[in-house]
């Protein structure tokens, strides 16, 4: 399966996991069972990954805007994030996955936030993979932090205004020491970043599918995988 070139092979993987309520109401059931069986996407495709050896897994799961939502599916959301990030640890722990939350999580309860927190201690040691989920995230906030952490810091003498590269940039936004993502995936047949990672897929790959994401199987992942490699990466430059 995999490629024979490992530099084929991307070494960071973003999705932004579009359908789950469409999925839903298509089958006349409720928004929020969508979401539940979209934990069962996360699962095949966390599968995929290690199995192509990518070594960073990144996923949309709760955006600062879908607060906007009906109250009942945030509530469900919320409860799934609580239940499946305890639930899944000991197996991802097995698996050499470490569990790691990007996000204003200080923004959500103290029971999610303990969560959370949890499943990312147990799983602090795992190397093989690293799944990096987006909760209560947005771009927009996390560039605006990084900048007022810059201000403070240039105000309080430690930094000066000539020192902030990218490189500087990069390292106070919510994914320092993690590499920008090669790949973006969204499913469900939209064609936006919906203020994801804006700064990080600056030079990423991106990959449109209409599958919704409870359907998004290890094959369709496959398939956005072997897509990349066939594409020619320049980052502004000419092909050779």
């Amino acid at each position: 399966m995999n490629s024979n070139n490992p530099e084929r092979i991307p070494r960071h993987v973003a999705i932004i996991m579009d359908g789950n309520g469409r999925w839903a109401e298509q089958r006349g059931m409720e928004r929020a069972y969508g979401h539940v069986q979209g934990v069962e996407s996360v699962r095949r495709v966390v599968k995929a990954a290690t199995r192509w050896g990518i070594e960073y897994l990144t996923i949309y799961a709760f955006s600062t805007e879908n607060w906007g939502r009906p109250t009942e599916e945030v509530s469900a959301l919320m409860e799934l994030l609580c239940e499946n990030s305890m639930g899944e640890a000991p197996a991802l722990q097995k698996a050499g996955v470490r569990m790691r939350f990007i996000g204003n999580i200080a923004g959500l309860s103290e029971r999610v936030q303990k969560a959370l927190r949890r499943s990312e201690a147990m799983t602090a040691g795992d190397t093989k993979l690293t799944l990096q989920i987006a909760v209560n995230y947005s771009s927009r906030w996390e560039i605006t932090e990084m900048v007022r952490h810059l201000a403070d810091e240039v105000k309080a003498g430690t930094l000066s205004s000539a020192e902030i590269t990218p490189e500087v940039i990069s390292n106070h936004l919510t994914t320092a020491g993690i590499p920008d993502p090669d790949l973006l995936i969204r499913t469900s047949g939209e064609h936006r970043l919906s203020n994801f990672l804006l700064w990080q897929l600056s030079y990423s790959e991106l990959y449109f599918t209409d599958i919704f994401w409870p359907d998004f199987d290890e094959q369709a992942f496959d398939l956005a995988v072997k897509d990349f490699q066939n594409r020619q990466r320049r980052y502004g430059l000419l092909t050779k």
